[in-house]
């Protein structure tokens, strides 16, 4: 049995990142975010224990279910660990209950909570490729689900909570020495990872895809309206971490500054998206010129050419965004202002902590 370790080690110098997973309940409370006292709490506890039920033998917990309840049914629970959505990092699958069992162990000396969270991170340092990149599903699965997966910040949410754990501070203060080491190990494959997925146009240095070819590091097709591309949402998650590893090397210096140069190289002005209901009360999209307006980003941009590339359901190319099926205009976006503050603050701060002019 596991002993509860008091440890403060840190294995890998990246400063504290913050962690903006939720997990809701079915009222809308984030148990991620409670103030400490409330995790000592019997909604506390009775949250734990629904989340311990959902957690299949792998060690993983479904998406899209809503686990802080507890299930009504044997069905439900096997659709839990075994159905379609089982045993994911996506849409903050596992890494969000991880989250939680810790913020529990610190409030309740529960062995119970601590072989859960244990038996989570062993899903995690299994699931990763030996080339650091994560697939969206373990044990791995047909598809589209093989490649190393950035999208919706799926890779990104596992190394920001292994960088906490292997920091050791606050609330993972707790985890065990060799814990924090093997987080750190994972941390320094999967950064590697990053760097060689990197695109590159020309020999300079871009984004990333939404997810690359776990063999090859190309990017790839994910779903029919998530196309081999450069994005220009997930690759700023991965942007603002590089930024926090103190005493970068030379190739993460490279990386950011070829990220953030291209970022700048791609926004969009003097439009506006905008989001409102037809007059068949139907939810719908738009862009529209405003002179002045702030920036925009593409989701995607196309390879070879840096243009918004706008893909359907059909799967078949656009470049402008009226083109795209209703549906999807409604229901994805395509266009954000993701990167406007690593921009106009966090990279100026960090050119200056870097002493780079």
């Amino acid at each position: 049995m596991r002993k509860l370790i008091i440890s403060l080690a840190v294995f890998l110098c990246i400063s504290s990142l913050s962690f903006a997973q939720n997990l809701k309940t079915a009222s809308g409370k984030n148990i991620l975010k409670q103030n400490h006292k409330w995790y000592a709490s019997k909604e506390a506890k009775t949250y734990a224990d629904n989340i311990l039920l959902y957690q299949s033998d792998k060690g993983a917990w479904p998406k899209n279910m809503d686990i802080t309840i507890a299930p009504e049914s044997d069905e439900i629970l096997e659709k839990a660990h075994k159905g379609k959505n089982s045993n994911t990092i996506d849409n903050g699958a596992t890494t969000a209950p991880i989250h939680y069992l810790a913020f529990i162990i610190n409030a309740r000396l529960d062995v119970k909570y601590q072989i859960a969270f244990y038996k989570g991170l062993d899903y995690l340092f299994e699931s990763q490729y030996d080339n650091g990149g994560w697939p969206q599903f373990y044990p791995l699965r047909k598809g589209y689900y093989t490649a190393i997966t950035y999208n919706d910040n799926a890779m990104m949410n596992v190394m920001k909570l292994l960088n906490k754990i292997a920091q050791g501070k606050d609330e993972f203060a707790f985890v065990e020495p060799d814990y924090k080491k093997k987080a750190a190990e994972a941390i320094k494959k999967g950064i590697d990872c990053i760097l060689k997925t990197q695109i590159k146009q020309d020999g300079k240095l871009t984004a990333w895809c939404a997810q690359h070819d776990e063999v090859n590091f190309e990017p790839v097709w994910a779903r029919n309206f998530e196309p081999p591309s450069l994005s220009g949402a997930e690759s700023v998650n991965i942007v603002q971490f590089l930024m926090q590893i103190e005493n970068p090397s030379k190739e993460v210096i490279e990386a950011v500054q070829g990220a953030v140069e291209w970022f700048n190289q791609v926004q969009i002005n003097n439009v506006e998206f905008i989001r409102y209901k037809n007059h068949d009360g139907e939810k719908d999209a738009k862009i529209k010129t405003k002179k002045g307006a702030d920036p925009l980003w593409a989701r995607f941009y196309e390879l070879e050419t840096n243009k918004p590339l706008f893909v359907g359901r059909d799967k078949v190319f656009h470049y402008t965004f009226a083109e795209v099926e209703r549906e999807r205009r409604a229901g994805y976006a395509y266009y954000g202002k993701w990167p406007s503050k690593l921009i106009t603050r966090q990279y100026p701060e960090w050119l200056k902590k870097q002493h780079i002019e």
